[in-house]
């Protein structure tokens, strides 16, 4: 049910995080990217991030999500943008799926770090697939400040989950990734990634008042909205790391 409700929140969504597009362009340029660079991206949701990367550096993308429904707006994405010849998509398990070694310049999981149990667990299910100097990117949540015991229950995280910024650094270093550099959301792109996924439920839950989900999609909205506006917006900052493994 989980996925289902994601899919429903996320369907007028681009970017299923809580960046904007000048954001991925900007993540883009700081990774100087270049034509014909292999980047792969786990847990890809709609592949915009590959998308417009192939469009504007003309790298070439793969993508590999768990929703049917994602990816076939990515394929869509593509298709817009002109980029099929660039960037392909498969539906599998991104923290299973077998991989390349050494395959890629470029390897992400941006916001899904939960496909390896953790930040450290997902580093390692990436670095087999890197080449040698390139470059690994994550995307995950931090504290702006250590926030009250039950946030960590309104916002469905564990207490260990997630750490501050400087501690997330430690975390990376731990992980054997030198942090090369970041591009952090802000309060009004997290405002648009959360706030817009009310009126979209709003408007479903119009449309399917009969739906047998329709009780489980109002508290997943009124949850999220509560949770959001007392917690989120002080204590949960959310931003893409780039790293280097370290020799």
């Amino acid at each position: 049910m989980s996925l289902r409700l994601h899919e429903l929140a996320e369907a007028d969504h681009r970017i299923l995080n809580p960046f904007t597009d000048d954001k991925v362009a900007l993540l883009g340029d700081l990774c100087r990217l270049r034509p014909g660079q292999q980047v792969l991206d786990l847990a890809c949701g709609k592949g915009e991030m590959l998308c417009q990367w192939a469009a504007h550096h003309g790298i070439v993308g793969h993508g590999v999500d768990l929703s049917e429904v994602f990816l076939r707006a990515a394929h869509a994405r593509a298709v817009e943008l002109g980029v099929t010849d660039r960037v392909r998509f498969e539906q599998a398990d991104a923290g299973t799926h077998p991989l390349p070694p050494a395959a890629y310049d470029i390897v992400a999981c941006i916001g899904a770090t939960w496909i390896g149990g953790g930040l450290g667990g997902t580093i390692d299910l990436m670095r087999p697939a890197l080449r040698d100097d390139g470059l690994l990117l994550v995307g995950e949540p931090f504290w702006h400040s250590a926030p009250p015991a039950e946030a960590y229950a309104a916002l469905q995280v564990g207490t260990d989950d997630f750490t501050s910024l400087a501690g997330t650094a430690d975390r990376l270093a731990a992980a054997g990734v030198e942090l090369v550099e970041m591009v952090l959301a802000d309060q009004e792109s997290w405002d648009r990634y959360v706030a817009a996924q009310w009126w979209t439920l709003e408007r479903w839950l119009r449309d399917h008042p009969a739906d047998p989900d329709a009780e489980a999609v109002r508290e997943f909205r009124d949850h999220g909205r509560r949770a959001h506006l007392a917690y989120g917006r002080t204590y949960l900052g959310w931003g893409v790391f780039v790293g280097r493994l370290r020799p």
